[in-house]
């Protein structure tokens, strides 16, 4: 973001909104300095508003960073809440329902709700989608009949989109308690409620592959007459059978092949949600035929789809990277196609997000449910409504990495593991190079008269050639020696030359000793072993995240690895600063 302050500068309304948001993506989870580093940006207590859509998405940042952490900045985004200004309130109510996730807080829900019913479009369907946040899986049925009741009451199409993916968060996890709401979502006369519908069948029905969720999702994608539906069923197969990928290409293969280009959206974007990380054929082969695709939207899907899929993932490992990267940047430099070229731009961010170090997975490494992935899964792609909720695709993003920590949860400097693979298996995929546009070099115009004089000036220049030649030619002979020396030297050369390039490169290892901490994918892990021979023990035998280390040697000095404190300096503002000086005293 520093080094794109420019951009920053020049966006404006909604574009300067979700911009200033993405700073929570980038400072996700950094708790501590989340104040300051917004300070610029958020809102200034009783003074006037700069720019309401800068500080409403410095509000929505302030969510990003502290999601799910039980309300610490609660109190603060509420004050935010009394503002007056519809945009401010749309930030602020995206960010109580992101720092207060789950907690089940009736009061802020009711002070949510309040502001739903003013009946305002934009900070109503923001309220709703936190409201439902903070409700996540209590199946709140107070809360459900209030919102269910004013869904039918209201005639904004926002509001009523904001309320059934409230619905859907408050059935989270639920299963067979969720059915009774499921049913008299799936038979409203309303779309927008069916399309709530679905997603509650994916958010209460998440990672279990139930036949009965999978066949009326199935259904309603083949059956209902609103697009929009059948687009949301398609998607929810993705969240249903998360837990078993592999089953997922083959259900979805013949949607991807149907006539409605929704469904096929549907399709793709269901292979991308459960086949995160995977590098699964069959999900990349039903995705590499909808990169094709006639409609431009479908496509905008298969590139995001295809960069989940592909995340974490080299050439060496996976051969289509390369191919899928350079379809990327053509798509980035085409002209037109717009809808296409947001889908690359948004999958080139997803292939090397977190710096390569993370991974998407609705599930953690050992089968259990994450549950802020899940909502982040969920709420990312309402952005075909509203760009601005793109950025919740950062809850997804989970840290892949050995970390070895004492019992002072310190990392020791001389703790190691073995990789029983080769190196470039699982080494960090090359970073996306920026294309150059080449200026074009303007020929110069020639008149009429200057191209009739050339054709005789060549015709001379030819008659001196041949005199001059004829005068020379004698003198070659007397050349030969050294045209032959010279040869012989130069054919030298080209044989040292070739006896290089066919000297072979020297072997990779077959295995690669990591140091305290590293970076290792999901995939890596089945090949990493404990070296014996060390001063620290893992306390358990899975090599996967947090390692707590027992130490053999206590008395001995320990050494430990110096981590670089993040930069908090704010962007445009001030950097890091050194600390002032001690006093002292000034003389001439």
């Amino acid at each position: 973001l520093r080094d794109n302050l420019q951009w920053l500068a020049k966006a404006t309304n909604w574009s300067k909104f979700t911009a200033t948001a993405s700073i929570g993506v980038i400072h996700h989870g950094h708790y501590k300095e989340s104040l300051k580093l917004l300070q610029p940006y958020l809102p200034q207590g009783s003074a006037q508003s700069a720019s309401p859509y800068q500080e409403g998405g410095a509000l929505y940042a302030l969510g990003l960073i502290h999601a799910c952490d039980g309300g610490e900045q609660a109190q603060f985004l509420s004050e935010a809440l009394k503002s007056k200004n519809e945009i401010i309130q749309h930030g602020a109510a995206l960010g109580l329902g992101l720092t207060a996730m789950a907690t089940g807080d009736k009061g802020m829900f009711e002070m949510l709700y309040e502001i739903a019913v003013t009946d305002n479009a934009v900070s109503g369907e923001a309220a709703c989608i936190g409201a439902g946040l903070i409700m996540l899986g209590t199946g709140y049925q107070e809360g459900v009949d209030e919102l269910l009741g004013y869904a039918h009451d209201t005639e904004h199409e926002k509001i009523i989109r904001g309320i059934s993916m409230a619905l859907a968060l408050i059935q989270y996890g639920r299963e067979e308690a969720a059915d009774p709401l499921i049913a008299e979502l799936q038979t409203d006369k309303d779309p927008i409620l069916r399309y709530g519908g679905m997603y509650t069948i994916a958010l209460a029905y998440v990672g279990t592959s139930n036949n009965k969720a999978i066949r009326k999702l199935l259904h309603v994608a083949v059956s209902d007459v609103s697009d929009d539906v059948r687009r949301a069923a398609t998607t929810a197969l993705g969240f249903v059978l998360c837990n078993d990928p592999k089953k997922v290409p083959t259900i979805v293969s013949l949607l991807a092949e149907g006539f409605n280009p929704h469904v096929r959206y549907g399709a793709a974007l269901a292979v991308g949600i459960a086949c995160a990380g995977s590098g699964m054929k069959e999900a990349l082969d039903l995705l590499e035929a909808l990169l094709d695709d006639p409609e431009d939207f479908v496509r905008q899907a298969a590139f995001i789809a295809t960069s989940m899929v592909l995340i974490q993932h080299n050439k060496t490992k996976e051969p289509r990277v390369e191919a899928f990267r350079k379809k990327i940047d053509e798509a980035l430099w085409a002209k037109g196609d717009v809808m296409a070229k947001f889908g690359a731009i948004v999958s080139a961010g997803i292939l090397d997000a977190g710096g390569r170090n993370v991974t998407i997975s609705l599930l953690s490494h050992h089968g259990h449910k994450r549950m802020s992935a899940i909502v982040g899964m969920a709420l990312f792609p309402q952005f075909w409504y509203w760009h601005p909720l793109i950025h919740f695709i950062c809850l997804s993003f989970t840290p892949t990495a050995v970390i070895g920590l004492n019992k002072d949860l310190k990392m020791p400097q001389n703790w190691t593991v073995k990789s029983n693979t080769k190196p470039s298996l699982f080494a960090y995929p090359e970073p996306r190079q920026e294309k150059k546009e080449e200026k074009k070099v303007l020929k110069t115009a020639t008149l009429s008269v200057a191209k009739k004089k050339k054709p005789e000036k060549k015709a001379a220049e030819k008659e001196m050639e041949v005199e001059g030649g004829a005068a020379k030619a004698p003198r070659a002979k007397d050349g030969e020696d050294k045209d032959k020396a010279t040869g012989d030297g130069a054919m030298e050369v080209e044989e040292e030359k070739k006896e290089e390039e066919k000297k072979e490169p020297e072997p990779e290892p077959d295995f690669e000793i990591l140091s305290n901490p590293s970076r290792v994918t999901w995939a890596q892990q089945d090949f990493i072993e404990i070296i014996p021979s060390q001063r620290y023990k893992p306390a358990k035998e899975n090599l996967a995240g947090i390692v707590m280390l027992l130490d053999s040697k206590p008395q001995e000095k320990e050494d430990f690895v110096v981590a670089k404190a993040p930069k908090i300096g704010v962007p445009g503002v001030s950097e890091n600063e050194p600390d002032p000086p001690e006093p002292f005293e000034f003389l001439r």
